[in-house]
């Protein structure tokens, strides 16, 4: 991802769990706030350490990295996003988290606008 599109600020984070709208499964938990003031969707992670070690964690960081890599023509831009994982998606294999990161973002109505 590039630069402009991650969420790294704690008042970034708090903004968007403020404000946004969530949606979950199983895996993982989405937030989302529409930014009208922004080209481009913005990402931030969130992976606790009630999930694995520092090995664990970072993997599934970087599985969601590139779930959303490979997702970016379908999500609009202007919106923030933060993506919670729990405890499940420390066991799956990419296909899987895809398969669920898109479950999620089309129940969400924020997300699901662009198609």
């Amino acid at each position: 991802m590039r630069k402009e599109q991650r969420i790294k600020k704690n008042k970034e984070f708090q903004h968007v769990f403020q404000k946004g709208k969530s949606m979950a499964n199983r895996q993982f938990v989405i937030y989302a706030v529409q930014k009208a003031d922004q080209p481009v969707f913005r990402i931030g992670l969130s992976v606790s350490k009630k999930i694995g070690n520092a090995v664990t964690r970072n993997r599934i960081k970087r599985l969601v990295r590139q779930a959303v890599h490979e997702m970016k023509e379908q999500l609009p831009g202007g919106v923030d996003i933060v993506v919670i994982a729990r405890k499940p998606a420390a066991d799956m294999s990419f296909e899987e988290v895809k398969k669920s990161l898109q479950h999620v973002i089309r129940k969400l109505p924020t997300l699901s606008a662009k198609k």
